[in-house]
C-alpha cells in the first residue's frame, strides 16, 4: 500500500563528505530516509562505504560511493564528476570529512597544524567552491559540519578546535555570499558523539567522557542519529529561511 507523504528531499541530489562512518554516515542515511539520492564520500574506507550504500539501497533508497580525498583539488573535482555522472545535478551539500589531533601545546607541530586546516578548512572551502558549478538556479542547502569545540574550545585542541571555529566563519561569510544565489549556508556543531573514531580514540568509558556527559543537561552524550535528522532537517525546505547560522547539538553541553 502505497502512501500519498512526500518526503523531504525527493527527488534532491546531496553529497556528504566522509561518510563511510560515524556522523557521516548517518547523515547520509537520514537524506536517503527522506528521499534524497546520496553521494557516500570516502577517502580510505571502499569497505565502509559499500556498506553504507548497501544498508540504503537496501532500504529502498538511492545512493553510491565515490573515493576522494577532499582536501585534494583533483579528487573533489573527480566527486562532483560523478555525482553528476550518477544522478545528474546537486541540491545539497554536506561538508562532514574531518579529522582531530589533540594533544598539548608543545606537542602541536606544523605538520599536524597543516594536516588539520587542510581537510577541516581548505577542504572545505575547495569542496563547496567545486560544488557551485553544479548547484542549479534553484539554490540549495550546504552544511558545515562543525564542533561545540569550535565556540567552546578545548584544552588540549588548540589547532582542531580553532579549525572548528574557522568552520564557523567560514559559514557566515559564505551565507551571506551566496545568498542571492537561493544557497543557505549553516554549520551543525556536534558535542560529543559516540562514533567509532571516539570509540578507537579511547574516549569511551573514560572519565572524561563521563564528565562531558554530567556536564550535559541531557544526561548524556550524542549518538550518530542525533546529528542525522538535524542534517535532514537543515537540507530541507523545513529550512528555507535559515542561514548563516550555527546550530549546537549537544544536548545543552556548553
Amino acid at each position: 500500500m502505497s502512501t500519498n507523504i512526500t518526503k523531504k528531499l525527493a527527488g534532491k541530489v546531496a553529497v556528504v563528505t566522509g561518510a563511510s562512518k560515524g556522523i557521516g554516515a548517518s547523515i547520509a542515511k537520514y537524506l536517503a530516509g527522506e528521499g534524497a539520492s546520496v553521494v557516500v564520500n570516502y577517502a580510505s574506507s571502499k569497505q565502509g562505504a559499500d556498506k553504507i550504500v548497501a544498508e540504503i539501497t537496501g532500504a529502498g533508497g538511492k545512493a553510491v560511493a565515490v573515493q576522494g580525498d577532499v582536501a585534494k583539488k583533483a579528487d573533489i573535482e573527480r566527486l562532483f564528476a560523478e555525482t553528476k555522472k550518477a544522478f545528474g545535478q546537486l541540491d545539497v551539500l554536506v561538508n562532514n570529512a574531518g579529522i582531530y589531533e589533540f594533544g598539548a601545546l608543545e606537542a602541536v607541530t606544523e605538520e599536524s597544524f597543516h594536516k588539520q586546516f587542510n581537510l577541516n578548512v581548505l577542504g572545505l572551502i575547495l569542496t563547496t567552491q567545486e560544488a557551485l558549478k553544479y548547484f542549479n538556479g534553484a539554490g540549495g542547502s550546504i552544511i558545515n559540519i562543525g564542533s561545540v569545540a569550535g565556540v567552546h574550545p578545548l584544552p588540549g585542541a588548540s589547532v582542531y578546535s580553532a579549525t572548528k571555529g574557522a568552520v564557523d566563519a567560514v559559514t557566515k561569510s559564505l551565507a551571506k555570499e551566496l545568498g542571492a544565489r537561493h544557497i543557505r549556508v549553516n554549520s551543525l556543531n556536534p558535542g560529543m558523539v559516540e562514533t567509532e573514531g571516539v570509540h578507537a580514540a579511547g574516549f569511551i568509558g573514560t572519565d572524561f567522557e563521563k564528565q562531558l556527559a554530567a556536564q550535559t543537561p541531557l544526561g548524556r552524550i550524542g549518538q550518530p542519529q542525533d546529528i542525522g535528522k538535524v542534517a535532514a532537517f537543515l537540507a530541507s525546505d523545513d529550512a528555507g529561511w535559515i542561514t548563516g547560522e550555527v546550530l549546537l547539538v549537544s544536548g545543552g553541553q556548553h
